[in-house]
Protein backbone atom coordinates (compact mmCIF):
# COMPACT_ATOMS: atom_id res chain seq x y z
CA UNK A 1 0.00 0.00 0.00
CA UNK A 2 1.57 3.27 -1.15
CA UNK A 3 1.33 5.54 1.91
CA UNK A 4 4.29 7.76 2.69
CA UNK A 5 3.98 9.05 6.27
CA UNK A 6 6.01 12.09 7.30
CA UNK A 7 6.14 14.42 10.34
CA UNK A 8 3.78 17.42 10.45
CA UNK A 9 5.58 20.70 9.69
CA UNK A 10 4.39 24.30 9.54
CA UNK A 11 5.11 24.34 5.81
CA UNK A 12 2.46 21.63 5.35
CA UNK A 13 -0.45 23.94 6.21
CA UNK A 14 -0.99 25.18 2.66
CA UNK A 15 -1.12 21.61 1.37
CA UNK A 16 -3.19 20.11 4.21
CA UNK A 17 -5.65 22.86 5.09
CA UNK A 18 -8.00 22.19 2.11
CA UNK A 19 -8.71 18.68 3.49
CA UNK A 20 -10.04 20.00 6.81
CA UNK A 21 -13.61 21.07 7.61
CA UNK A 22 -15.17 18.98 4.82
CA UNK A 23 -17.39 16.81 7.00
CA UNK A 24 -19.34 17.37 10.24
CA UNK A 25 -16.94 17.33 13.20
CA UNK A 26 -17.24 19.58 16.25
CA UNK A 27 -14.02 18.48 17.98
CA UNK A 28 -10.92 20.64 18.24
CA UNK A 29 -9.18 18.09 15.97
CA UNK A 30 -11.34 19.31 13.09
CA UNK A 31 -8.79 22.10 12.40
CA UNK A 32 -5.11 21.83 11.44
CA UNK A 33 -3.62 23.73 14.37
CA UNK A 34 -4.47 21.12 17.00
CA UNK A 35 -2.41 18.46 15.20
CA UNK A 36 0.43 20.96 14.87
CA UNK A 37 0.48 21.97 18.56
CA UNK A 38 0.60 18.36 19.79
CA UNK A 39 2.77 16.91 17.02
CA UNK A 40 5.76 16.35 19.35
CA UNK A 41 3.71 14.96 22.23
CA UNK A 42 2.12 12.29 20.02
CA UNK A 43 4.90 12.05 17.38
CA UNK A 44 2.29 12.86 14.73
CA UNK A 45 2.89 11.74 11.13
CA UNK A 46 0.60 12.06 8.13
CA UNK A 47 0.14 10.74 4.60
CA UNK A 48 -2.03 12.20 1.86
CA UNK A 49 -3.93 9.42 0.07
CA UNK A 50 -5.20 9.85 -3.52
CA UNK A 51 -5.16 13.62 -2.95
CA UNK A 52 -8.49 13.08 -1.16
CA UNK A 53 -7.69 12.29 2.47
CA UNK A 54 -5.15 12.77 5.25
CA UNK A 55 -4.35 9.58 7.17
CA UNK A 56 -2.50 9.74 10.49
CA UNK A 57 -0.02 7.77 12.54
CA UNK A 58 0.89 8.70 16.12
CA UNK A 59 2.28 7.18 19.29
CA UNK A 60 -0.53 6.35 21.73
CA UNK A 61 -0.13 4.48 25.01
CA UNK A 62 3.17 2.97 23.90
CA UNK A 63 1.88 1.71 20.56
CA UNK A 64 1.16 3.02 17.09
CA UNK A 65 -2.28 4.52 16.76
CA UNK A 66 -4.19 6.81 14.47
CA UNK A 67 -7.01 9.34 14.22
CA UNK A 68 -10.05 9.49 11.99
CA UNK A 69 -9.20 10.34 8.36
CA UNK A 70 -9.53 13.99 7.37
CA UNK A 71 -11.64 13.95 4.23
CA UNK A 72 -15.12 14.62 2.87
CA UNK A 73 -18.17 12.95 4.35
CA UNK A 74 -18.70 10.74 1.30
CA UNK A 75 -15.09 9.52 1.37
CA UNK A 76 -14.91 8.73 5.09
CA UNK A 77 -15.96 5.08 4.87
CA UNK A 78 -13.49 4.27 2.08
CA UNK A 79 -10.49 5.85 3.86
CA UNK A 80 -11.42 4.41 7.25
CA UNK A 81 -11.25 0.91 5.81
CA UNK A 82 -8.07 1.80 3.93
CA UNK A 83 -6.58 2.73 7.31
CA UNK A 84 -7.73 -0.60 8.75
CA UNK A 85 -6.03 -2.39 5.85
CA UNK A 86 -2.80 -0.43 6.35
CA UNK A 87 -2.63 -1.35 10.05
CA UNK A 88 -3.44 -4.99 9.40
CA UNK A 89 -1.19 -5.61 6.38
CA UNK A 90 1.67 -3.11 6.74
CA UNK A 91 1.93 -2.72 10.52
CA UNK A 92 0.67 -6.25 11.29
CA UNK A 93 -1.44 -4.74 14.06
CA UNK A 94 -5.09 -4.01 14.85
CA UNK A 95 -6.36 -0.49 14.14
CA UNK A 96 -6.27 1.72 17.23
CA UNK A 97 -7.82 5.19 17.03
CA UNK A 98 -7.80 7.82 19.73
CA UNK A 99 -10.14 10.83 19.91
CA UNK A 100 -12.50 9.64 17.18
CA UNK A 101 -15.25 12.22 16.73
CA UNK A 102 -18.81 11.16 17.46
CA UNK A 103 -20.04 12.09 13.97
CA UNK A 104 -17.56 9.70 12.33
CA UNK A 105 -18.29 6.87 14.79
CA UNK A 106 -22.01 7.26 14.07
CA UNK A 107 -21.63 7.59 10.29
CA UNK A 108 -19.45 4.47 10.09
CA UNK A 109 -21.82 2.53 12.34
CA UNK A 110 -18.92 1.27 14.45
CA UNK A 111 -21.07 0.69 17.54
CA UNK A 112 -23.06 -1.80 15.48
CA UNK A 113 -19.99 -3.97 14.85
CA UNK A 114 -19.19 -5.38 18.33
CA UNK A 115 -17.46 -8.37 16.74
CA UNK A 116 -15.06 -6.06 14.85
CA UNK A 117 -14.52 -3.00 17.07
CA UNK A 118 -14.56 -2.08 20.73
CA UNK A 119 -15.82 1.49 21.11
CA UNK A 120 -15.12 3.35 24.38
CA UNK A 121 -16.19 6.91 25.08
CA UNK A 122 -13.27 9.03 26.36
CA UNK A 123 -15.33 10.95 28.88
CA UNK A 124 -12.53 13.16 30.24
CA UNK A 125 -11.51 14.24 26.75
CA UNK A 126 -14.80 15.61 25.44
CA UNK A 127 -14.64 19.21 24.20
CA UNK A 128 -16.82 21.89 25.76
CA UNK A 129 -19.10 23.74 23.31
CA UNK A 130 -20.60 27.18 24.01
CA UNK A 131 -23.04 29.55 22.37
CA UNK A 132 -21.09 32.23 20.50
CA UNK A 133 -23.43 35.12 21.27
CA UNK A 134 -23.59 34.25 24.96
CA UNK A 135 -19.79 34.18 25.18
CA UNK A 136 -19.46 37.51 23.37
CA UNK A 137 -22.10 39.30 25.46
CA UNK A 138 -21.89 37.40 28.80
CA UNK A 139 -25.59 38.13 29.12
CA UNK A 140 -27.97 36.16 31.28
CA UNK A 141 -28.13 35.08 34.89
CA UNK A 142 -25.77 32.11 34.52
CA UNK A 143 -22.93 34.33 33.26
CA UNK A 144 -23.59 37.21 35.66
CA UNK A 145 -20.52 36.44 37.81
CA UNK A 146 -18.32 36.44 34.71
CA UNK A 147 -19.61 39.89 33.76
CA UNK A 148 -18.94 41.16 37.29
CA UNK A 149 -15.31 39.99 37.07
CA UNK A 150 -14.99 41.56 33.63
CA UNK A 151 -16.36 44.91 34.80
CA UNK A 152 -14.10 44.84 37.86
CA UNK A 153 -11.08 44.42 35.57
CA UNK A 154 -12.14 47.34 33.36
CA UNK A 155 -12.67 49.61 36.38
CA UNK A 156 -9.44 48.76 38.16
CA UNK A 157 -7.18 48.94 35.12
CA UNK A 158 -8.93 51.74 33.22
CA UNK A 159 -6.44 53.60 31.05
CA UNK A 160 -3.72 51.01 31.76
CA UNK A 161 -4.71 48.08 29.57
CA UNK A 162 -4.62 47.50 25.82
CA UNK A 163 -6.16 44.59 23.92
CA UNK A 164 -4.48 43.99 20.59
CA UNK A 165 -4.04 41.46 17.82
CA UNK A 166 -0.63 39.79 18.02
CA UNK A 167 1.64 39.15 15.05
CA UNK A 168 5.00 37.49 14.46
CA UNK A 169 6.92 40.52 15.75
CA UNK A 170 5.28 40.12 19.18
CA UNK A 171 6.74 36.64 19.73
CA UNK A 172 9.37 37.94 22.18
CA UNK A 173 6.65 39.29 24.48
CA UNK A 174 4.81 35.95 24.39
CA UNK A 175 8.00 33.98 25.08
CA UNK A 176 8.74 36.16 28.12
CA UNK A 177 5.18 35.70 29.37
CA UNK A 178 5.37 31.91 28.86
CA UNK A 179 8.69 31.66 30.72
CA UNK A 180 7.13 33.46 33.69
CA UNK A 181 3.91 31.44 33.52
CA UNK A 182 5.78 28.11 33.31
CA UNK A 183 8.12 29.06 36.17
CA UNK A 184 5.17 29.85 38.43
CA UNK A 185 3.71 26.40 37.70
CA UNK A 186 6.82 24.81 39.26
CA UNK A 187 7.98 21.24 38.86
CA UNK A 188 4.91 19.40 40.08
CA UNK A 189 2.84 19.82 36.93
CA UNK A 190 1.32 17.61 34.29
CA UNK A 191 3.79 16.38 31.67
CA UNK A 192 1.68 17.76 28.81
CA UNK A 193 2.34 21.39 29.85
CA UNK A 194 5.92 21.39 28.60
CA UNK A 195 4.80 19.98 25.26
CA UNK A 196 2.07 22.63 25.10
CA UNK A 197 4.66 25.38 25.71
CA UNK A 198 6.89 23.89 22.99
CA UNK A 199 3.89 23.78 20.64
CA UNK A 200 3.21 27.47 21.31
CA UNK A 201 6.87 28.29 20.61
CA UNK A 202 6.57 26.49 17.27
CA UNK A 203 3.42 28.47 16.39
CA UNK A 204 5.22 31.73 17.17
CA UNK A 205 8.29 30.73 15.15
CA UNK A 206 6.07 29.84 12.17
CA UNK A 207 3.13 32.20 12.59
CA UNK A 208 3.56 33.70 9.12
CA UNK A 209 2.88 30.22 7.67
CA UNK A 210 0.04 29.21 10.00
CA UNK A 211 -3.55 30.34 9.65
CA UNK A 212 -4.02 31.37 13.30
CA UNK A 213 -5.63 34.24 15.15
CA UNK A 214 -3.70 35.54 18.15
CA UNK A 215 -4.43 38.34 20.59
CA UNK A 216 -3.03 39.64 23.85
CA UNK A 217 -3.71 42.07 26.68
CA UNK A 218 -1.00 44.48 27.79
CA UNK A 219 -1.16 46.18 31.19
CA UNK A 220 1.25 49.05 31.80
CA UNK A 221 3.07 47.94 28.65
CA UNK A 222 3.60 44.31 29.76
CA UNK A 223 1.87 41.32 28.17
CA UNK A 224 -0.31 39.75 30.88
CA UNK A 225 -2.57 37.49 28.78
CA UNK A 226 -2.66 35.95 25.31
CA UNK A 227 -4.83 33.55 23.36
CA UNK A 228 -4.66 31.57 20.10
CA UNK A 229 -7.58 30.25 18.08
CA UNK A 230 -8.64 29.02 14.66
CA UNK A 231 -11.91 28.68 12.76
CA UNK A 232 -13.95 25.80 11.36
CA UNK A 233 -16.17 27.37 8.66
CA UNK A 234 -18.31 24.27 8.12
CA UNK A 235 -19.43 24.23 11.77
CA UNK A 236 -19.21 28.06 12.10
CA UNK A 237 -17.07 27.25 15.13
CA UNK A 238 -14.15 29.02 16.78
CA UNK A 239 -11.65 26.69 18.42
CA UNK A 240 -9.75 28.23 21.34
CA UNK A 241 -6.51 26.27 21.50
CA UNK A 242 -4.60 28.37 24.01
CA UNK A 243 -5.64 30.91 26.63
CA UNK A 244 -3.16 32.06 29.28
CA UNK A 245 -3.50 34.97 31.69
CA UNK A 246 -1.98 36.23 34.92
CA UNK A 247 -4.27 34.59 37.52
CA UNK A 248 -3.53 37.34 40.04
CA UNK A 249 -5.41 39.91 37.94
CA UNK A 250 -9.13 39.64 38.61
CA UNK A 251 -11.27 39.58 35.47
CA UNK A 252 -8.37 39.28 33.03
CA UNK A 253 -9.36 35.81 31.83
CA UNK A 254 -12.94 36.99 31.31
CA UNK A 255 -11.76 40.09 29.45
CA UNK A 256 -9.45 38.36 26.97
CA UNK A 257 -11.93 35.53 26.46
CA UNK A 258 -14.71 37.95 25.52
CA UNK A 259 -12.64 40.42 23.50
CA UNK A 260 -10.98 37.70 21.44
CA UNK A 261 -14.38 36.36 20.36
CA UNK A 262 -15.77 39.85 19.65
CA UNK A 263 -12.76 40.96 17.60
CA UNK A 264 -11.62 37.75 15.90
CA UNK A 265 -14.68 35.49 15.73
CA UNK A 266 -17.77 37.73 15.47
CA UNK A 267 -19.32 35.19 13.06
CA UNK A 268 -18.81 32.10 15.24
CA UNK A 269 -22.07 30.38 16.22
CA UNK A 270 -20.25 27.78 18.33
CA UNK A 271 -17.17 28.13 20.55
CA UNK A 272 -15.06 25.03 21.24
CA UNK A 273 -12.87 25.49 24.33
CA UNK A 274 -11.39 21.99 24.17
CA UNK A 275 -11.37 19.40 26.98
CA UNK A 276 -10.60 19.44 30.71
CA UNK A 277 -8.22 16.41 30.66
CA UNK A 278 -10.14 15.10 33.67
CA UNK A 279 -8.60 17.84 35.87
CA UNK A 280 -11.02 19.09 38.51
CA UNK A 281 -9.89 22.73 38.37
CA UNK A 282 -10.19 22.90 34.59
CA UNK A 283 -13.56 21.15 34.67
CA UNK A 284 -14.92 23.65 37.17
CA UNK A 285 -13.66 26.59 35.09
CA UNK A 286 -15.17 25.24 31.86
CA UNK A 287 -18.51 24.37 33.46
CA UNK A 288 -18.72 27.88 34.92
CA UNK A 289 -19.19 29.25 31.38
CA UNK A 290 -22.39 27.22 30.94
CA UNK A 291 -21.64 24.89 27.99
CA UNK A 292 -24.56 24.13 25.68
CA UNK A 293 -23.15 20.80 24.46
CA UNK A 294 -20.07 18.61 24.18
CA UNK A 295 -18.06 17.23 21.28
CA UNK A 296 -17.72 13.65 22.45
CA UNK A 297 -14.75 11.49 21.50
CA UNK A 298 -14.16 7.76 21.38
CA UNK A 299 -11.41 5.18 21.41
CA UNK A 300 -11.77 2.69 18.56
CA UNK A 301 -9.99 -0.65 19.00
CA UNK A 302 -10.17 -3.27 16.30
CA UNK A 303 -10.81 -6.75 17.70
CA UNK A 304 -7.86 -8.76 16.43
Amino acid sequence: MNLNFKPVEAEDLEKLNPFFCKRPNKTCDSVFLDSFIWREYYNVRYAVSDNKAILWLMDLDGKTGSAMPICSEEDLEYYFWKLVEYFNTELKAPLYINLADEEAVEQLGLKNMPDKFKITEQVDLKDYLYDGNAMRTLSGKKLHKKKNHLNAFKREYEGRYEYRRLCCSDRGDVWKFLDRWREEKGEEVEEHLDYEVRGIHEILKNCSLLNVRMSGVYIDGHLEAFTIGSYNPLEQMAVIHIEKANPEIRGLYQFINQQFLIEEFPEAVLINREDDLGLEGLRKAKLSYNPIDYARKYQVEQIW
